[in-house]
């Protein structure tokens, strides 16, 4: 019997199960026990694995193991195949519907970047880096930095709607969009562009005096 087990393995043990004790993964692995509660152990503690007493007659009760929300990220999605899907109908039975939707979501965005940014006041720097903190809370990855001159770049990491991006040149003039109007005392510019080649986006964020 092996000994040793990696973590991925137990989490695609425990996504197929749903539920299960220490034991029936062990068995079903052809690990140890030991070993499967080693990783559990790690899992539990970075918040991938949650677990529940099971009553089992006399004795003590074990412990039935399940994913938690946290861990469904580490499974492939197919999110960007259907939002493009849908959005081809759309633009089938009407070409503007597709630009209206890229429109509503700029605005909700912006609505929501907006309430947060309007206690920051003038303070330029701090409003920079609750946008950037806005786009890491989207999934974008992002982080912000000083260049010098009173210049900040802030850079995606990740693209978060990649898989549509690179259909839709709506979502990519859409987000700088979005940026250029929740800092309206700023030029702004894309000086690097996933969809061009680059491994992150990135833009350079200038204060426009007040004349």
């Amino acid at each position: 019997m092996n000994v040793s087990i990696r973590a991925n393995e137990l989490v695609t043990a425990l996504k197929h199960a749903g539920e299960a004790t220490a034991d029936d993964l062990a068995a079903g692995l052809g690990v140890t026990v030991s070993a499967v509660r080693q990783q559990l152990d790690g899992l539990c503690a970075e918040g991938l694995v949650d677990w529940r007493p099971q009553a089992r007659g006399r004795g003590r009760p074990s412990h039935l193991y399940r994913l938690t929300r946290a861990a469904e990220p580490l499974f492939p999605k197919t999110y960007g195949g259907l939002t493009n899907e849908l959005l081809s109908y759309l633009g089938e039975a009407d070409p503007s519907l597709v630009d209206g939707i890229f429109d509503r979501r700029r605005q909700r965005r912006l609505e929501g970047a907006e309430a947060r940014l309007a206690p920051l006041g003038d303070d330029f720097a701090a409003r920079v880096a609750e946008v950037a903190r806005i786009l890491d809370e989207d999934g974008y990855l992002a982080s912000f930095e000083a260049v010098g001159d009173g210049t900040y770049r802030i850079t995606e990491h990740n693209c978060a709607v990649l898989d549509v991006a690179e259909r839709y040149g709506q979502a990519c003039s859409s987000e700088i969009a979005f940026l250029r109007q929740a800092l309206p005392d700023a030029r702004i510019e894309r000086v690097s562009h996933m969809i061009a080649g680059a491994h992150s986006c990135a833009y350079e964020v200038v204060p426009v005096p007040n004349e």
